[in-house]
């Protein structure tokens, strides 16, 4: 392993950065220039790499966040980005850096947890990790109560235009957790990692109800990922600013709080992004759901 070096913590180092966010490419195409050449990469986000020379060719990254569950905090740490560059693998190293994680934060930590696809089911128990089933939430429109409401003025947001993207800052600074029953506090970055790449083209504001939504429509269905905002919302009176005539199923990308019965609730099944635990949390709702824009 000497021919490969460790390091960690290098936002601040241009070099190592824009390797990492070229291996990112590679890997997952993705493109994290975007979101830290706006100031978006702050110390809830660690990167931890091997580099041969210059160049990162592996790198897990660690995610600090509190999980609000039923009301209690819990200190979370989420591992995301885990990647090899192609001709580096299968030398052990991403195993290497989730030892190194696990290590490093497993007393310090409620939970560690991470999403992974079915190509890397069987990597990560060997680090203590748990499979965890998550769940789908929906509610059809039918089932809405009709509200009053005064004249919506929905504007969509542009997070190269400066004032939205202060206004997403503020938001994303300020939010409370989008769900009492199970949310996120201190994931800022995450959060504007989405507005600026993932769904630049689907985040609005709703100026009367001061609330920042990430919503997608298709054909009869409203796909709802996020309401961000700095106050308790009415969730049915948000719904009613968004759903429109041939609306007929709204899908919740969160545990949606309501006291509505009519919520629909059902394990998620086939999906292609797992849940994995370490340890596993008893206390966890039995109808689990992480805010999809959590996900690291």
């Amino acid at each position: 392993m000497s021919e490969y070096q460790f390091i960690s913590d290098y936002k601040q180092i241009k070099k190592y950065k824009e390797s990492f966010n070229e291996l990112a490419k590679l890997v997952f195409n993705l493109d994290f220039k975007g979101w830290y050449d706006k100031g978006c990469w702050n110390d809830n986000y660690i990167c931890y790499s091997y580099i041969a020379g210059d160049k990162v060719i592996a790198n897990a990254s660690v995610n600090k966040m509190v999980i609000i569950c039923n009301g209690k905090e819990y200190k979370a740490l989420q591992v995301g980005t885990v990647m090899t560059h192609p001709d580096y693998r299968h030398k052990g190293l991403a195993a290497r850096l989730m030892n190194t994680i696990v290590e490093k934060y497993e007393k310090g930590y409620d939970f560690i947890y991470l999403f992974a696809n079915h190509t890397v089911r069987d990597f990560y128990p060997k680090f203590g990790f748990e499979k965890v089933k998550e769940s789908r939430f929906s509610l059809k429109t039918s089932d809405l109560k009709k509200q009053v409401l005064y004249k919506s003025t929905i504007r969509k947001l542009d997070s190269n235009n400066q004032a939205d993207f202060e206004l997403m800052k503020e938001f994303a600074a300020e939010r409370i957790p989008v769900s009492s029953t199970f949310g996120v506090k201190n994931n800022e970055h995450l959060l504007l990692f989405y507005f600026i790449l993932f769904f630049k083209d689907a985040t609005y504001y709703i100026e009367e109800e001061d609330t920042i939504v990430i919503v997608k429509k298709e054909e009869n269905k409203l796909h709802i990922f996020d309401i961000i905002s700095k106050k308790s919302v009415d969730l049915e009176r948000i719904l009613n600013h968004l759903v429109s005539a041939n609306t007929e199923i709204i899908d919740f990308y969160f545990i949606p709080d309501s006291n509505s019965e009519n919520i629909h609730t059902e394990i998620l099944t086939g999906n292609d992004d797992t849940l994995f635990v370490r340890p596993f949390m008893k206390d966890m709702p039995t109808h689990l759901l992480f805010p999809f824009t959590s996900h690291a």
